[in-house]
């Protein structure tokens, strides 16, 4: 127990330069409203759902996060500064880092038929702050999520995805970023806010390039 949770806070410290120690870091209210969520989803699986409920208000308003109990969260999870927001069907893997304001949001569907509505984040996923990962969509390992981006489709594997709606574009080189990268966005000349939009701009003309390429291909095919 005692060597997992070293383990654990070790994790943190390598994502975060800020603590000079582990007992620093147990007092981040990211690590404390993971440890009421363990508790409470156990709760939960258990269909205590009003004394897991009960758990899950205490550590909101003590942390200023809202884990739902239902949700399921994998090894090494990692909630940098708080108020975030995570709903009941999302699933959360191993290595995964998320910063502040963060919702991962669901679907309500009209007729209250209950059922998958909140997104999945694959293992080592970093969402940036102020992001919104919304419906029963799928994050692919290694995803970076931009700040503020807003997220509704599905995100392919290494993909960084910024804007409103989220888009994937490039990072240096057409290289995926290996290392860690911290609110999930490349802090480069590239992805400057103020050149953001003009590689948006750039991916858009690319994709609309393939599509006349292959219009133009269709119609050859049909004089033929």
């Amino acid at each position: 127990m005692a060597s997992r949770l070293g383990a654990y806070l070790d994790s943190i410290r390598a994502r975060d330069p800020a603590p000079h120690s582990r007992a620093e870091v147990l007092t981040y209210p990211g690590v404390w409203a993971l440890g009421f969520h363990r508790v409470a989803h156990r709760l939960y699986r258990r269909r205590l759902y009003l004394l897991a409920r009960m758990v899950n208000h205490w550590a909101r308003a003590w942390t200023a996060i809202d884990i739902h109990p239902g949700a399921v969260i994998g090894r090494n999870f990692f909630i940098d500064h708080g108020f975030v927001v995570i709903g009941e069907t999302a699933v959360i893997g191993d290595d995964v880092t998320i910063y502040q304001c963060v919702t991962l949001g669901g679907t309500s569907p009209d007729n209250g038929v209950r059922g998958k509505r909140h997104p999945t984040l694959s293992d080592g996923v970093i969402v940036g702050s102020g992001a919104q990962v919304l419906g029963p969509i799928t994050v692919g390992a290694r995803a970076r999520v931009g700040a503020n981006a807003v997220v509704t489709k599905d995100v392919a594997e290494g993909a960084v995805m910024v804007g409103i709606p989220a888009r994937p574009t490039t990072v240096e080189g057409g290289k995926g970023e290996t290392r860690f990268l911290a609110y999930g966005t490349p802090c480069s000349e590239m992805f400057d806010p103020q050149t953001q939009k003009v590689e948006l701009l750039r991916c858009e003309l690319e994709t609309l390039r393939k599509r006349l390429d292959a219009m133009i291909a269709d119609e050859e095919q049909k004089r033929a």
